[in-house]
């Protein structure tokens, strides 16, 4: 199995305040990815980070939007998330902190199966 290309995060910088993170969520990878984050986002208004390359995630996950989110707003900027997979957006739910992630104008990764998932209107 690939299992060591999975484990690797990456956040690459798209231009324009537009990233995209891709690889795998969790505890032992988010640090590295808040750390990266805080150092790429510095001075960007508008930020616009890209989940579509997210290849599992746990609850560090989740825990890694919250926290880019709590940062955005401490430093005045705006920050919103495309295609969130459906591993973060239920434990979210269940955590019952999904506005949070979805007040943005964030869009969760869009499948048949979850007519739900569809971004919310602010």
């Amino acid at each position: 199995m690939i299992k060591a290309q999975r484990e690797k995060p990456q956040l690459e910088s798209l231009g324009e305040g537009r990233f995209r993170v891709g690889g795998l969520l969790d505890a032992t990878t988010v640090t590295r990815l808040l750390e990266d984050g805080q150092t790429r986002f510095h001075g960007i208004s508008d930020v616009i980070v890209d989940l579509g390359g997210v290849t599992e995630s746990d609850s560090s996950g989740l825990a890694l939007l919250l926290e880019w989110l709590r940062l955005a707003r401490k430093g005045n900027q705006r920050i919103r998330f495309e295609h969130v997979p459906q591993q973060i957006i239920a434990l979210a739910r269940i955590s019952e902190v999904d506005d949070l992630l979805l007040e943005n104008g964030s869009a969760a990764a869009s499948t048949q199966d979850a007519p739900s998932a569809a971004p919310a209107t602010a």
